[in-house]
């Protein structure tokens, strides 16, 4: 994957609502109802990062996942940083 530029990363960022860029990554805090629910979250984000293999890091604090997303072989932010981002934003707009 090619490293995205901060034009290119600033307009796909214009479609992800509370996304922000963070020390050359894509970043995000989601707040859950409780630990179960925050977990479950996870869980699916997870699973698809296995799928794609491309693993962020994910920070738990008890109803709060950040969610921060780079292509370490990149050297920066790619499309697939974006693509986890868009996963994660489907999975709450589905009610996860």
């Amino acid at each position: 994957m090619t490293k995205l530029t901060e034009t290119q990363i600033q307009e796909s960022l214009k479609g992800l609502g509370e996304w922000s860029e963070a020390s050359g990554a894509i970043q995000r805090t989601f707040q859950f109802a409780d630990f179960v629910e925050a977990m479950r979250f996870v869980n699916q984000v997870a699973d698809e990062a296995e799928a794609q293999q491309h693993h962020p890091d994910i920070l738990i604090r008890y109803n709060r996942v950040m969610l921060t997303l780079s292509t370490h072989d990149a050297g920066g932010i790619t499309g697939k940083d974006f693509a986890l981002a868009e996963f994660a934003e489907g999975l709450i707009a589905q009610g996860v």
